[in-house]
């Protein structure tokens, strides 16, 4: 059994819709999950969530442990978007979002997705970056997406997933990486540590 050490639903979606069968290993309430999400100086958007996820992993293979569960691969994925240099991380509030909104407007930006999974001493790991670009936007269609709460929580404040796909004018890389689990990455590493998936060309 696979375990998915992510609360997001839609990184469990992405997963069932591979057929991988999984068992969520979510960070316990007393976890400090953000913690691991501090940037150390200037390091690169690729360096920090590559390093993120690693943290991230390595924290979900104690909490199994603690646990006690049954030995399993574990899945951890994390998600950042760069415009440039910069990380645009989760909003403190909508005043954020709607600035970091306009940010994005009318520029291409980067969405990477790190992926890591342990099964017994090997780890494997993968990145994906797609470059999104963002028609321009007025205040007003900021300030009205923003209210609708879709982009709270949100790296980058949006969803490619929900209404923020109608601003996206192209994508080069992977849909699937943006929304938060790069499947082709993904399947990659689960054929490599012998996790089954359910696709016929397996």
């Amino acid at each position: 059994m696979l375990y998915l050490a992510s609360q997001s639903p839609r990184r469990q979606q992405l997963l069932t819709q591979i057929g991988v069968r999984f068992a969520l290993l979510a960070p316990d309430p007393a976890e400090d999950a953000e913690a691991l999400e501090a940037r150390q100086g200037r390091e690169s958007p690729q360096r920090y969530v590559q390093r993120v996820t690693g943290l991230k992993l390595d924290a979900a293979l104690l909490r199994l442990r603690a646990r006690g569960l049954p030995a399993g691969p574990v899945l951890c994925a994390d998600t950042t978007v760069a415009l440039g240099r910069d990380i645009l991380g989760k909003l403190a509030d909508a005043a954020e979002a709607v600035e970091m909104l306009a940010r994005l407007a009318g520029r291409t930006h980067r969405v990477l997705t790190a992926v890591a999974l342990q099964s017994g001493r090997r780890r494997w790991a993968a990145l994906s970056v797609s470059q999104v670009e963002v028609a321009p936007l007025t205040r007003a269609q900021i300030r009205q997406y923003v209210a609708s709460g879709e982009p709270m929580g949100k790296a980058g404040a949006y969803a490619i997933q929900g209404l923020a796909a109608m601003w996206v004018a192209r994508i080069r890389g992977s849909h699937s990486g943006i929304v938060g689990l790069p499947l082709h990455e993904t399947a990659d590493l689960l054929r490599q540590a012998g996790v089954p998936l359910g696709e016929t060309l397996a």
